[in-house]
């Protein structure tokens, strides 16, 4: 095996390639075939998820990180909220038993049903009016929970690493407090739309991603030691020449498993009914997350872009090399080997897609050509086999098909792509939330 290249200037020049002509002539690794040749049956599925994962692990996002000597929380704030619709619940997690080192904070958005009723207190808490339990949605957010909800009793929180807030002398990090219900404003790319989620009957909970790990950009500068700070600090000091350490979207898939972990401890919610999405980098972790962790019954990644859910190896748009030198914190520093070698990766994206499998997977494609959503549609068709294995549904029969085309939805496995803006609009919503409700009535 070559050995990994040092990482590129911020200044290199990367080649880019949006002329379908112009794809070299590429192979789809094999999915249904163990590395030994040997062919998978429907019984040696398990096996064969764990040895794709494992390569994935090793050559692309690290390896991941190990589950928590334990799980401390409490509730810092709840109450009701749009009028007794809904109940507001903000919780802190730790992850050592005496509750010292790094600490997420949960924002839990829990749905009434009953219009008008005040959520009543029961034993010290606010509980919902719910008749049952509801299904959940978990996301990662970019600008700090106190951004979904425009209650004055959100949380700000203190010194954490966001995009664009102040930096103080000290190195310490102060969030801009304009950013209150930033995403509750429709004429931006991301769109939290919290009354939806509640008539749906839905649960959402949502954590800053910037709390999980800081997502440094070394093209302006930043600190690349800065990303293995936040979680990072659980598992020690971050080696440069262990070529498969834990990377930022390992800890922001890790962040999302433990934010199913507190899930399962509200009352109100039903855990195996359970979401899980995210945009741009935070729909890769979403989609990582969800391969890793098969208590997620629906997986639901928005506008990936490369390293997400397109092949590699058509290498269009997005590349490995504009991926490791960009944000080289992403991926384990294996990766870089691929970097303009695509042809050579023993694997591909359709690989991370398949192992969601048995379980439901909706791929949110967006139509502008960095993000090679066409590349999203063929890992899919190349995934589909896993599900089919299972006797499951695989994806629709059809081309690659038009923007806000649904036809390629299938109940099991999806895909679809849209224009307008990049992020979480008000339709991927609606669609990932119609995807979830079939699968759950399946």
């Amino acid at each position: 095996m070559k050995p990994v290249p040092p990482l590129p200037p911020p200044d290199a020049p990367t080649p880019v390639n949006y002329d379908e002509s112009a794809i070299p002539p590429y192979d789809v690794p094999e999915l249904l075939r163990f590395a030994d040749g040997r062919p998978v049956t429907a019984a040696d599925w398990p096996a064969r998820r764990r040895e794709m994962l494992g390569v994935l692990a090793a050559e692309m996002y690290g390896r991941e990180p190990p589950p928590p000597e334990a799980f401390e929380w409490e509730t810092l704030e709840e109450g009701p909220t749009f009028g007794g619709l809904g109940i507001r619940r903000q919780c802190r997690v730790w992850f050592r038993a005496d509750r010292t080192g790094p600490f997420l904070d949960w924002f839990v958005l829990l749905p009434n049903r009953h219009a008008g009723v005040e959520p009543r207190e029961r034993d010290g808490r606010i509980v919902c009016e719910n008749p049952g339990k509801v299904p959940v949605v978990l996301f990662l957010n970019y600008r700090g929970n106190h951004a979904l909800l425009d209650d004055p009793e959100m949380i700000i929180p203190e010194n954490v690493w966001i995009h664009n807030q102040a930096s103080r002398e000290d190195g310490t990090f102060a969030l801009r407090p304009d950013m209150r219900a930033y995403d509750r404003r429709t004429c931006d790319r991301h769109t939290f739309p919290a009354e939806t989620l509640l008539a749906r009957g839905f649960a959402v909970m949502s954590c800053c991603y910037g709390q999980v790990s800081p997502d440094v950009e070394v093209r302006l500068g930043d600190p690349l030691d800065l990303a293995w700070t936040g979680v990072f600090e659980l598992w020690g000091p971050h080696d440069p020449a262990d070529e498969s350490a834990t990377s930022s979207l390992g800890a922001w898939a890790w962040a999302l498993s433990r934010g199913l972990d507190l899930a399962e401890r509200q009352p109100e919610i039903d855990a195996a009914r359970a979401v899980v999405t995210g945009s741009s980098r935070l729909g890769k972790a979403a989609l990582l997350a969800g391969a890793r962790d098969e208590r997620f019954a629906v997986v639901a990644p928005n506008q990936t872009g490369g390293g997400g859910a397109p092949l590699a190896k058509r290498f269009f748009g997005e590349n490995v090399a504009t991926e490791t030198k960009i944000f080289p914190h992403w991926y384990c520093s294996a990766y870089r080997r691929y970097a303009g070698s695509e042809a050579e990766m023993p694997f591909d994206q359709h690989w991370l897609l398949a192992c969601v499998a048995p379980r439901a997977l909706l791929v949110e494609g967006f139509d502008e050509d960095w993000f090679d959503t066409k590349g999203e549609c063929l890992a899919c068709r190349a995934a589909s086999p896993a599900w089919e294995l299972l006797g499951l549904p695989g994806l629709p029969a059809g081309d690659f098909p038009p923007d806000f085309d649904t036809s390629l939805v299938g109940p099991r496995l999806g895909y679809y792509r849209r224009g307008g803006r990049h992020g979480l609009s008000a339709y991927d919503w609606a669609w990932a939330l119609d995807f979830a409700e079939r699968a759950f009535a399946k």
